[in-house]
Parts: C-alpha cells; structure tokens; sequence
C-alpha cells in the first residue's frame, strides 16, 4: 500500500476531485510503467512468520535498509514502517502482516522495472542474511494461521482490523496472510482511461490464471489454485470486485468520483493520527457533516487516502493499477508489467484486446471472475477456455512489446520478459499446479521444501 498522501488544500467541489484524478492524464511519450510487489519474511530457521519488534525483526530489517539506501524513514510515532527515495525512486513499505513491499518507481520501460527489482532484492538480501530472514514469494503463506501472524504498529491496520469482520469473512486473511504482485500504467486522456480499465477488468482473470500461485493452507491444499483472489470474493464487496458499472454509456472520472464518494471509509489522518471514521460516507465528510469532524471539509490528502482503499481488480488513480495477480517467485515478477504494457501501450494490441473482450456481458464477466480461483486456465467465457485466451493475449502482448522497441543495452526488445508466461501456457498449467504437482509427489506432502525452492 502507498504512503499516505500529504496535501491539506480543502476541497470544495466535486468537480475538484474529478480534476484530480483527470490531472493523471499524460500525453503517451511521457507513459511511465511501475511495479509494486509483496514478499513474506520469514525466519530461515524455523520457516516462521518475523516478528516486528527484536533484533532480528522487522524494524531491524527497515533500519538496516534504510542504512544500505539512505532513503527516508517513514515513521509512525516512534516506529519505523518504511522509507521512500527522496530523489523520486521507489519506496518501502509494510503491510499488516510484515509482507514487505517495494513500490517500485515510474519507469519507462520494463528493462528497467527488472533491473529496479533485480537491485532490490540483492540488497535486501544483504540486509537480511546476517538477520536469518528470509524471503518467499507465493500469493498466500503456505503454512501459517491467522494467529501466527504479527500486526505491524501502523494506525490504518489497527482501523482496518476491527472493521473487516463486519463486511466479510476473509477480509483478515487478505490483510495478514496474502502477497501480491502490482503493475501501474498510465492513460493519456478520459477516453483512452476508460478503454484501458475495461480490457483491464475484462482481462484480470488472465493475469489471476498466469500468476495463480496461493494453493496451500496451513500446509494443505486448499482446494484453489489462487486462493487469494477467492479471498477477495469475501472480503468487501463494497469495495472491491469487477464493476460492472464501468462499462455502461458515459463512464468517465466523473463516474468512478461518485463510486468513490459511495464506499465507506476507514479512517481520517490528522498529524499522526489516525481516525476511525471506519462504514462512514465520504458523502457526509464532503458535506461537513462527520460527527467525528464536526463542520470539517475534506483535503486533497484525506481524497487520496480514501482512494487507497479502495480495492477493485482494476483500480484508478491518477494511472491504473492492475490487481488481479499472486505475489511469485523473482523471475516471474516483470512478467506481469510486461504483459500489460505489451497490451496496453500498444494502440494496435490495444484494439485487438478490446475486441476480444467488448462482446462479453457482465454476468460473464463475473462469472469468469468468479470460477478463475478454482479452475485457472479451464475457466471458460464466451465458448473459449482461459488457456487459449491467455495464448491470444500473450501473442498481442508480445507484438505490442516488439513495435515498442525498447531496447536493452544488448538489442533485446521486452518480450523476453513474458517468456516464463509463454512457457505456463505452453505446458498448460498455472503455477500452482506445478506447486500441487510437488506437494504430491518429491515433496511427500508438506509444504516446507516452498521455503528453500522458492524464496528470493
């Protein structure tokens, strides 16, 4: 999740907050791609969840970061919960369960997010062998219960924590026990906005198929092969899910500021502080009508913030960000940037995309959404399975990424990226069925072996 937002300007009109979020509008040669991912610490002795406090926890982690880097911290009180790169770069930051997330910084081509990435975790690594931390990559922990987990000392957790029960059942298993990896593109008009978020929306249950990576439960399977994005079918269905909204007549930012102004808050931040306005309307704020702000009006800051918790599979800020994968192993983590910028940043790609996906109703939509879970690549829409609409999109990805020329310093285009997805497709399986395929046989039934073979 991103640092909170600090600009106290009061808003006045809707119509502030819509220009807000058309101020994201670039013209194409300033496109920019950014990729955020999430890892499990664990401790390398023992393939236990790390806890914040210690010395060889969390903070300890964060602050022998912030030594290698020089980055900022990020405190909360007297705690640090991440650091940013005050040159523009990246940042780093905690979610409730010690997950550790690097937000990658805009880039302008996917070369660099894998370089960005690469640096990243040699540095981490650094920092955290002489600690006996380790990291995994996987969509859910594979072994541990809720009670394992530790909550990391920051205000919006707290907030979050006790609101989730009353809006779903898994929403805590979302917030502690899953890792996802992210991509952020970027729009040059309302028109191309609206275009990329529907073959976006359309088109997430691909990415959830070719990064389904979250199998295991407490060490046994569960039953799905993406049980993280089975998560967010119960977590909160006022925020999140596949809006079916956006692909009716005039959708625009206007559209997306009166879904916004509708979904129930958590908090409001003053200072350090945060406060629980947690099922309370954005609506009543904008009116100065907050019991816990008695006449107080919003800040574009208080706006920003409330948009970050929001959680659909596509989400729009002032760029769009992809939502629908599992956290995975290293070489796996550009695949996913580069999948979209091939389909995204390509106006020929673009259109092909979009018309695969424009014929589609939004029961199938949903539908597809939903059965995407279990069934990975055998889901099916319109008449076709997901493995051949996962081979279509790759190809126009791949031909995006080729008319793009981007180049590396030795003459290869970004299409080497997709290759770990082109190879998943090719033998026609999901990532979490190659998982299976161990647990069941050289494994012997345990889920312990992940900790070695796949961590960074």
């Amino acid at each position: 999740m991103a640092r909170d937002q600090i600009d106290m300007t009061p808003i006045e009109t809707r119509d502030e907050l819509v220009a807000w979020l058309e101020a994201g509008c670039k013209p194409k040669t300033q496109f920019r791609v950014g990729t955020e991912h999430e890892k499990f610490a664990f401790t390398v002795e023992g393939h236990r969840p790390v806890p914040y406090a210690g010395p060889r926890g969390i903070r300890s982690l964060l602050e022998g970061m912030q030594h290698h880097l020089g980055w900022e911290p990020i405190l909360e009180g007297e705690s640090i919960i991440g650091m940013f790169d005050v040159t523009g770069g990246g940042a780093i930051s905690l979610e409730p369960g010690g997950q550790f997330e690097l937000s990658g910084a805009p880039v302008e081509n996917v070369h660099q997010t894998a370089s960005e990435l690469f640096a990243h975790l040699a540095q981490l690594r650094e920092v955290a062998r002489p600690l006996g931390i380790g990291f995994l990559g996987m969509g859910m922990t594979p072994s541990w219960s809720r009670a394992d987990m530790p909550m990391m000392p920051k205000g919006r957790y707290r907030i979050m924590t006790n609101y989730m029960p009353k809006v779903g059942k898994l929403g805590l298993d979302m917030m502690y026990r899953t890792c996802t990896v992210q991509a952020n593109l970027d729009f040059s008009s309302e028109a191309d906005m609206v275009r990329k978020l529907r073959v976006t929306l359309a088109l997430q249950p691909v990415a959830t198929a070719l990064f389904a990576n979250s199998p295991f439960t407490e060490g046994k399977p569960n039953g799905f092969l993406s049980f993280r994005s089975e998560i967010w079918r119960d977590t909160d269905g006022d925020r999140s899910g596949m809006l079916p909204w956006a692909f009716a007549p005039g959708m625009g930012f206007e559209k997306w500021v009166d879904y916004a102004l509708d979904v129930p808050m958590y908090f409001i931040k003053r200072g350090d502080k945060y406060i629980d306005v947690s099922g309370k309307s954005f609506r009543d704020f904008f009116a100065g009508k907050l019991a816990e702000l008695p006449g107080e009006r919003p800040t574009i800051s208080d706006w920003a913030n409330h948009l970050s918790t929001i959680f659909p599979e596509v989400r729009l800020k002032r760029y769009l960000e992809m939502r629908g994968a599992d956290g995975g192993p290293w070489r796996r983590l550009p695949s996913l940037t580069a999948y979209w910028v091939g389909l995204l940043y390509d106006d020929d790609s673009l259109s092909a995309a979009w018309d695969i996906v424009k014929g589609w109703s939004a029961a199938e939509r949903q539908q597809l959404r939903d059965d995407v879970p279990k069934l990975g690549f055998k889901a099916e829409i319109g008449g076709r399975n997901l493995l051949a609409l996962a081979k279509e999109t790759l190809q126009l990805s791949a031909q995006g990424l080729v008319r793009r020329r981007r180049l590396d310093r030795n003459g290869r285009d970004e299409t080497r990226y997709l290759r770990p997805l082109e190879e998943l497709v090719a033998r026609g399986i999901t990532p979490a069925e190659e998982l299976l395929a161990k647990f069941n046989n050289e494994w012997r039934g345990s889920v312990e072996p992940i900790f070695d073979e796949y961590s960074y």
